[in-house]
């Protein structure tokens, strides 16, 4: 979503050169506010259970979409909390482990997304927010080329090297 006011003090955004680029800052001449556009932090789960991975698709995503549990990192939480918060509140699975993959750019959503691979065991229970989920066996998983799917690659590439 696009910013269209100064958080500080309501008035219209317009474009502004700020250290040699195109920044959004605000148009009452003493006030500094500049909106930067940073990427949101996103943790993932690349959840594991019994030789499968768990794919999840959301209710807002077409019939055939699936993809890994993930959501935003809150406010004081490291990316692990995050992520392990992630796959209790949407899977209801209670894990202890987080082992982190790697960071990945989601430029198209402005995003900068922490991935983990996450063991799991129990009983799943969906949240609200998905409409259901999908076990993949390992061996049969394929990643993506966008978003979290860099993350599925570099995971499965770890575990062949280690095999």
């Amino acid at each position: 979503m696009q910013a269209k006011f100064c958080l500080y003090c309501g008035s219209p955004l317009q474009n502004a050169d700020v250290a040699g680029q195109t920044r959004l800052r605000c148009s009452v001449a003493d006030c500094a506010y500049v909106h930067w556009d940073n990427p949101i932090p996103v943790v993932a789960a690349i959840v594991e259970m019994e030789g499968a991975v768990i794919l999840a698709r959301n209710r807002a995503w077409p019939e055939s979409m699936f993809g890994l549990i993930a959501g935003f990192l809150e406010k004081g939480e490291t990316p692990e909390a995050g992520v392990l918060r992630e796959v209790r509140e949407e899977l209801g699975l209670e894990t202890a482990t987080a082992h982190f993959i790697g960071c990945y750019p989601f430029f198209e959503m402005n995003q900068l997304l922490l991935a983990f691979h996450v063991p799991a065991q129990g009983e799943i229970v969906l949240n609200e927010e998905l409409a259901a989920i999908k076990r993949v066996p390992v061996e049969r998983l394929k990643p993506w080329t966008i978003g979290t799917g860099p993350a599925v690659r570099d995971w499965l590439a770890a575990r062949r090297s280690t095999l």
